[in-house]
Formats: C-alpha cells, sequence, structure tokens
C-alpha cells in the first residue's frame, strides 16, 4: 500500500512538474513551434512549411534567407497575421496566430507588427504626402492627440533621414525615399515587430545600404524587433543574425559579433555558421559540405565524448 501511494503520489509530482515547466519559446518575441503550412491546388497539396522552428529574441536584427520556394515568404506572411498555420504553433509578443478571431487579427496587424513590402508603390497612399501616410496608422487607431501624432510624424522622418520629404507624395520622391517612408509608417504604431519582405529587390546597392542603415536605427535607437526575408546571401553582412530556410525548415544560422583586438584596438566583424537542430532532432547539413565529401542518402555516426562525428557512408 506504501509502495503504491508513493507511486501515485510521485507520478502526480512529475505531472504537475511538467505542467510547470516553461514551454519551448516561452521567453522569446517569436516562436513556430513545428510550423506546417499545405496549400491545396486543384487536389494537389503542397507543403511550403514542413515542421518549422525559430525563435527569435526581443530586439533581433536578423534577415531570412533562402531560394525561391523555401518557404520563406509563407512563413513572413504567416507571421504578419495575412495567413494561418495549417499546424504547429505560431506566436508573437504573446498573440497565438492559430486561435486569432478577425478582429483580433486586424489589431494585430494594426499594432503589434509594420509590414513593408516589397513593391514600394505597395506601402504608401498615392494620394497622401509622406506625413500624411505616417500619421495614417496613429488614426485608423485612435492613437495620441494631433499634437503628439504631428510630433511623433517628425520623429520617425528625422530617423529615416527623409524629413525633406515630409509634404510629398510618393510620385514626387526617389524609390529609396519611398522605402524610407514605408519603414517609418509601419513604425508608427510602436509595433513589437517590424517585418520586411524583400525590401530592398528594386533598389540598386548604393540605395540598398541606406534602407538596411535606416532598419539598424530602428533597431537601435527603438529597439524593435526586425525581420527581413530576401533571398539575396549580401544581406546577411548588414545584420546581427542570418537564418536560412531550405525546404519547408531553417536548416543554417549564422551570428555575428564585433570583436575588439586588445593590441590594436581595432574591431572586426567574426561571424560563425550553425547548423540548425530541430525538436524531432533533424539537422540540415549545408549543402556545400555533403556535395564536398559526397554524402548522399546516409552518413556515419560516431558519439565522442564532447562531439558527434558525422562521416561519408563507407559502405558500397
Amino acid at each position: 500500500m506504501t509502495d503504491t501511494t508513493t507511486t501515485l503520489a510521485e507520478l502526480e509530482r512529475r505531472a504537475t512538474s511538467r505542467r510547470e515547466r516553461p514551454g519551448y519559446g516561452h521567453d522569446a518575441l517569436i516562436t513556430c513551434d513545428r510550423l506546417v503550412r499545405v496549400f491545396s491546388t486543384d487536389g494537389v497539396e503542397v507543403q511550403a512549411l514542413q515542421g518549422l522552428d525559430l525563435l527569435v529574441q526581443d530586439g533581433d536584427l536578423m534577415a531570412l534567407v533562402g531560394a525561391s520556394g523555401s518557404g520563406k515568404s509563407t512563413l513572413m506572411n504567416i507571421l504578419a497575421g495575412l495567413d494561418t498555420p495549417t499546424a504547429g504553433a505560431a506566436r508573437v509578443a504573446g498573440c497565438d496566430l492559430l486561435t486569432m478571431g478577425a478582429k483580433e487579427r486586424l489589431h494585430y496587424r494594426r499594432s503589434v507588427v509594420g509590414f513593408i513590402w516589397q513593391q514600394t508603390a505597395r506601402n504608401l497612399l498615392p494620394y497622401l504626402t509622406s506625413a500624411q501616410n505616417v500619421a495614417l496608422p496613429m488614426q485608423l487607431t485612435g492613437r495620441g492627440k494631433n499634437a503628439a501624432r504631428t510630433a511623433r510624424v517628425d520623429e520617425l522622418l528625422a530617423m529615416m533621414g527623409v524629413a525633406d520629404c515630409r509634404d510629398r507624395r510618393p510620385a514626387q520622391i526617389s524609390g529609396g525615399q519611398q522605402q524610407r517612408v514605408a519603414i517609418a509608417v509601419a513604425l508608427a504604431n510602436q509595433p513589437s515587430v517590424l517585418l520586411a519582405d524583400e525590401p530592398t529587390g528594386e533598389l540598386d546597392s548604393a540605395t540598398a545600404d541606406q534602407i538596411f542603415g535606416a532598419f539598424r536605427r530602428a533597431n537601435e535607437e527603438l529597439g524593435t524587433t526586425i525581420v527581413i526575408v530576401t533571398h539575396d546571401q549580401s544581406v546577411a553582412s548588414e545584420v546581427r543574425r542570418t537564418v536560412a530556410i531550405r525546404d519547408g525548415r531553417t536548416s543554417t544560422e549564422v551570428l555575428r559579433r564585433t570583436e575588439v583586438d586588445a593590441e590594436t584596438g581595432q574591431e572586426s566583424v567574426v561571424a560563425r555558421e550553425y547548423a540548425m537542430l530541430d525538436r524531432a532532432g533533424r539537422l540540415q547539413l549545408p549543402a556545400e559540405y555533403t556535395e564536398s565529401l559526397g554524402m548522399r542518402h546516409r552518413v556515419v555516426l560516431e558519439l565522442e565524448q564532447d562531439h558527434i562525428g558525422v562521416w561519408p557512408d563507407d559502405q558500397p
């Protein structure tokens, strides 16, 4: 009897411990847990996301990169509240993207996230000035009085380096200026996350540098978490963290940090690449690594004291 009572008590203690244990990504601003998105067209199903895991911390400035069809734009649409996952879990700033109703989703898109499209014409209303475009999101949500809105508009346009475009309409300013005004619009309601889908896709390299400078200022001065989706690998050097998506899952991640040489005092950026291990224990090795070693179908694993060795299959 004592043994049975003890066993039941122990089982209940373990169950309680599991319930109280923090869940996956509980402290992250963005959590994608085994995210699945399936599209059906004419009876044919396509899995755009296949159990994707992703954590983004508050204050991150990061890029999502991947080839066309990798799933990065699908993920961006889900995070923006424009699409709904088929399965899995997705949370942004405490909002459950699977269970939100229509009113919650509208509030989410207006206040929790800011979004910037690749096409400059989609970001701004052509019949409004830059200042009026920036003020519009605040008017729609009833945020602030007129004086406060005007001050916010001026602050954001100055931060983006387009204060001189205040009273001009989109057709009267360049594409790069339009995108910087668009960033100001997306920041107007102080969103927790700023999402940008190929924001420099229509711009030359010099103008693209100005756009990334605007993103960095928003990240550093306002503390806004920024996620940029792109197929351009050169974007990687502009952000601190780059996550690659392949076949609907996160595959590799590059982290960059600034180091100072103790002798010369010179700063340098050090980058380190990691393979992503998902919650099911799956690992995507970079294609250039596996191809250079002729790894196909299966590999040999060896467990060492402090690492795992991965070797080409030596069987015929």
